[in-house]
């Protein structure tokens, strides 16, 4: 039983940590901050390719964070980079990823796509 209470305040000490941290260098934004930036950024989807087709931010380009470190030629470090994802842990990692490589405008949407409520494209 010790063991379990230890364990669940190492995970909340690291969680609280990396929450604070990722503040340093990402800006989450409301949906009324992010629709008035996201056209003059580079607006990435860091969602799948399929759940990207089903809709997404009119304008985004889908680079899924799991294809991030391969596909970083493809991003530019001197435009802000705006990020989303479904809900915000994926485009976490990916800002977190993007801060290690040298990025420093980076953004992303408070809530993600599922509370987006803009225009949205769709491939079905």
């Amino acid at each position: 039983m010790e063991f379990l209470i230890i364990a669940v305040v190492v995970l909340l000490a690291v969680g609280i940590f990396r929450y604070y941290r990722q503040r340093n260098y990402t800006k989450v934004l409301t949906e009324d901050q992010f629709r008035e930036g996201y056209r003059k950024a580079q607006l990435i989807d860091v969602r799948e390719p399929q759940e990207f087709d089903r809709g997404h931010i009119l304008g985004a380009r889908n680079i899924p964070v799991s294809q991030m470190k391969q596909r970083l030629v493809e991003m530019r470090k001197d435009k802000p980079v705006y990020l989303y994802c479904q809900g915000s842990s994926r485009s976490a990692r990916a800002a977190q990823l993007l801060h290690k490589k040298g990025y420093k405008d980076i953004y992303q949407l408070k809530g993600g796509f599922k509370k987006w409520t803009g225009k949205i494209k769709s491939k079905n």
